[in-house]
């Protein structure tokens, strides 16, 4: 049975991140919605193009010469990117809905960062610096890429 192409909210108008949270945050619900469907992987493949198409918008925005994006916002975002088309091309080849958990943690992820409000020079300035704290005896730090839109 196929899906149906209704929507569940509709984004904020003239509101370009308001647009593109919800966009992924569509699309996470579709291929959830999907990943449980009982129609062979149809609703699934259907749900993983629009992934791959949402996705493929986002890498042209990012590599236009007049990308607002500091550099390196944009290639942690690019190399999200990669990483979705990496796990949305393997769930294209075996339609394994029990896998889409990494695809949907990537949108989710993005999408909230973009419905957050970007803090001015102000707000930054009025937030009190953190504190250090000790981390004798405690493991190393582990890497972390943190991507802010």
């Amino acid at each position: 049975m196929k899906q149906p192409i209704g929507y569940s909210s509709k984004p904020t108008a003239g509101d370009a991140r308001s647009t593109e949270a919800w966009a992924l945050g569509e699309a996470s619900r579709r291929l959830a919605l999907a990943a449980k469907a009982d129609d062979q992987g149809a609703s699934l493949r259907e749900a993983l193009r629009l992934n791959q198409r949402l996705w493929s918008i986002f890498q042209a925005a990012l590599m236009e010469p007049n990308c607002p994006l500091p550099q390196e916002i944009r290639q942690n975002v690019l190399v999200l990117s990669v990483m979705v088309d990496r796990h949305i091309l393997q769930r294209l080849g075996d339609l394994d809905g029990s896998k889409i958990q990494p695809i949907l943690d990537i949108n989710r992820a993005i999408a909230e960062g973009l419905a957050q409000k970007p803090a001015t020079p102000a707000d930054a300035a009025a937030r009190p610096a953190p504190v250090p704290t000790s981390t004798a005896g405690t493991e190393p730090a582990r890497p972390i890429m943190r991507v802010s839109i």
